[in-house]
């Protein structure tokens, strides 16, 4: 899989942060590409870590980062502390005012050469396994391209992460090709001890340069 072009087309006027650091011929050598990671975040309390796992992401050489976030997910960080562009909602709306205008979600995953959905959150994990798309967020998962990677974190409640259905739910990402990193076992926030934490921003990191690797040879550092 060769890393996309470096920019989303049609919609550098809205998003000129999003243009990259320096073009990237198909010559260069594969260390020297921006490969694009979109994360996702939906409303769990663990979107808490975004702000890291974005800095943690962009902390390794060659990626380019964007995120795509639920308006549930906005209520455990602040859109400052994201150094990347933030999609939401709203921006695919404001974005299409016509037929020739940009569908965001389309360029979005022609955009990405993996997504990360980290946290996935009980809803957002049974609106995936059934196809429901009703957001920014699910609707590109939806129309993701699944000839490239699509990694998720589950997070919620022990009670939650234990109720038959998410078994279920998670077996059927699985079936589409998606990747999890699973859940560990810790003191939730809401008190309660067991499985449902999402898992380490550093296990989620190495899990990402181990699935870009393996797939486009992209180098580990």
């Amino acid at each position: 899989m060769e890393p996309s072009s470096g920019r989303l087309p049609g919609l550098e006027a809205a998003r000129p942060h999003m243009e990259p650091k320096a073009s990237c011929p198909s010559a260069a050598p594969l260390a020297e590409r921006q490969f694009h990671v979109l994360v996702g975040v939906s409303g769990s309390v663990a979107a808490l870590k975004l702000p890291l796992l974005v800095s943690r992401l962009l902390d390794v050489p060659g990626l380019e980062v964007a995120v795509v976030t639920t308006e549930r997910a906005k209520h455990f960080y602040s859109p400052q502390d994201i150094p990347v562009t933030l999609y939401n909602d709203t921006d695919e709306w404001e974005m299409w005012k016509c037929r020739s205008d940009p569908v965001l979600h389309i360029h979005l995953r022609r955009w990405a050469d993996l997504m990360l959905v980290a946290p996935l959150d009980a809803n957002t994990l049974g609106k995936v396994a059934s196809g429901i798309c009703d957001n920014l967020l699910t609707c590109v998962i939806r129309a993701w391209d699944l000839s490239k990677p699509l990694l998720f974190c589950p997070a919620m409640n022990t009670a939650m992460w234990e109720h038959p259905i998410t078994a279920q739910q998670v077996g059927q990402l699985k079936a589409f090709g998606y990747v999890e990193i699973p859940c560990v076992a810790k003191k939730l926030v809401c008190g309660d001890q067991g499985l449902g934490a999402m898992a380490e921003v550093g296990t989620i990191v190495d899990k990402v340069k181990e699935v870009l690797f393996q797939h486009t040879g992209f180098q580990q550092s």
